[in-house]
Order: structure tokens, then C-alpha cells, then sequence
């Protein structure tokens, strides 16, 4: 038979244990799991950040159980849970908006619970750690073949947190998106994917020029940046900007060899308009 996967994303870090503590805690309950880490360098307490990167890597996991854990609400009322999307998987960590964008792009959700069974946490649960008492032990469970109903009673999905990632407007001309991550080249990841900027100016082919308005937060705009869609990095000289299909199909704004973020002086949530040169 093949091993259960159990995936893990957390803004943890490598410094302090909890991240390893995930690990022994799923390897003593259920030790044929294949435990595959996502990453545990989620920016602290950033719930977007986070939802991104799952969004981005789970499809392309193994159908399995994925835990996410970026919860500055850990002890409070949220909710603990668990959610089984339609291609098989099912989703575990707090009700944030942290697993809804995934579970999304991985046909959408059946059926969720909340994490209330004793039976599946460990016996002492704290205030301030449940990816190791109620997250963890919840995936070894099911990996082990426990159905997820057991972990505690059903929830309306309608009842869920939303995603924190916002759609753009799609307006006839004119895509109105906004920053929403910064990735390690300085590459600035946008709300909306190529269809939406389709749907918005046409079909798209690289060398197309295009209008970047950059909008500050007072609502101002400063002069219109010309940026051109291309297909790779290579199709443009270092240094000059483009705005791509990332990896995942995701709008994307970058400086081939170079840092678009810090040249632009990006920040999250920047608003910005793209349309035809």
C-alpha cells in the first residue's frame, strides 16, 4: 500500500523545535506516515503569506493530509479544524482563512469539522501550541486511517473564515489588482491569475506593452510605469522590468536579474491598474 502523506507549512522557523516537535509528534502516532515539509519560513503571523504558499504548493502534493499553522488567534475562540476538499485531501489548522484558497484549488470543499474529539488531541492540550497538540495528532490520526468525522462534529462550510487573498476587479480595459507577496528575487506576486488580465485586456502575447499605475494608499497615483508582458526572463535585457505568469499562474511583476520589490519600493497591499500601452 502506499504511505500516507501528512504535509506541513508553518511560520515557526528553523530556530526553536516546534517545527521538529510536529515531526516526533506525527512519527510516534503514525509512523508509516511520509511527512513532506512545505516550509516553516511563513513571515510570522502573516495569514496571507501563508495562504499563499499553500495555494502554490499543494496541487502539487500528494493527495494526503495538510496541516498549516499560521494562527495568531491560537487559544482563542477560533475554531480548530479540518476540511476535506474533492480531490481527496483533507486540510487541518485554524479557522483563519489560512486553508481556504488551497482547498479552492483543489476542487473546492465537501465537508468540514471542528477539532473537538479528545480522543485524537493529546491529553494535555496548551494555550499557545496546538500545531503540536490538536493539528498534528489530528493528521497522524487520519493518516492512520481514522475518518474524519470522528475528529468532531460537522461544520456549515459557509461558516468558514474567507481567504485573505482578495480577487481583483476585472473591468473592461483595465485590471485593478494590488500586491500581495514578495518572494525571495524580490519577484512581486499580484492578486489574480493571467485569465483574470485576459478577461480584462484580451489575449495576451509576450512583448505586449502595457500600463502599470501605481496607486498610493491616499488613493493619489504617480505616473504610469511601462512594463511588457513576456513569457520567460530570458526575453528581456537585466534589469528591465516584466509582468509574467509565475509558475502557478499567478500575475507576477519582476526585474530580470534584479529585485523589483526593493527598485519600485513595493510594499503588500499596494494598489496598481494594468491596461494596454
Amino acid at each position: 500500500m502506499t504511505r500516507p502523506t501528512i504535509t506541513l507549512l508553518t511560520d515557526f522557523g528553523a530556530r526553536d523545535p516546534s517545527a521538529g516537535i510536529l515531526h516526533g509528534v506525527i512519527a510516534a502516532l503514525a509512523p508509516e506516515a511520509r511527512i513532506i515539509d512545505i516550509s516553516h519560513e511563513v513571515r510570522k503571523f502573516a495569514i496571507r503569506d501563508g495562504a499563499l504558499l499553500l495555494w502554490c504548493a499543494l496541487p502539487y502534493m500528494p493527495i494526503g493530509f495538510h496541516v498549516g499553522v499560521v494562527d495568531p488567534g491560537v487559544g482563542t475562540a477560533r475554531r480548530p479544524i479540518a476540511i476535506a476538499a474533492r480531490r481527496g485531501d483533507v486540510l487541518i489548522g485554524p479557522d483563519n482563512g489560512l486553508l481556504m484558497a488551497a482547498a479552492d484549488r483543489l476542487g473546492g470543499i465537501d465537508a468540514g469539522w471542528v477539532l473537538e474529539s479528545l480522543e485524537y488531541r493529546l491529553p494535555d492540550v496548551s494555550s499557545s501550541f496546538h500545531g503540536r497538540d490538536i493539528f498534528a495528532p489530528a493528521a497522524a490520526h487520519l493518516a492512520n486511517g481514522v475518518e474524519p468525522g470522528s475528529l468532531g462534529p460537522a461544520l456549515d462550510p459557509v461558516s468558514l473564515v474567507k481567504s485573505p487573498i482578495a480577487d481583483p476587479i476585472v473591468e473592461h480595459g483595465l485590471l485593478r489588482s494590488s500586491s500581495i507577496y514578495v518572494d525571495t528575487f524580490g519577484n512581486v506576486k499580484l492578486t489574480g491569475l493571467r485569465q483574470d488580465l485576459e478577461a480584462a485586456l484580451g489575449p495576451l502575447n509576450s512583448g505586449d506593452p502595457l500600463q502599470l499605475g501605481l496607486e498610493a494608499t491616499d488613493g493619489a497615483s504617480s505616473n504610469p510605469l511601462a512594463v511588457t508582458w513576456r513569457s520567460t526572463f530570458g526575453e528581456v535585457r537585466p534589469g528591465e522590468l516584466l509582468l509574467y505568469e509565475d509558475s502557478y499562474g499567478r500575475l507576477c511583476l519582476a526585474r530580470n536579474m534584479g529585485n523589483a520589490a526593493q527598485s519600485l519600493a513595493l510594499v503588500e497591499d499596494r494598489p496598481m491598474t494594468i491596461r494596454r500601452a
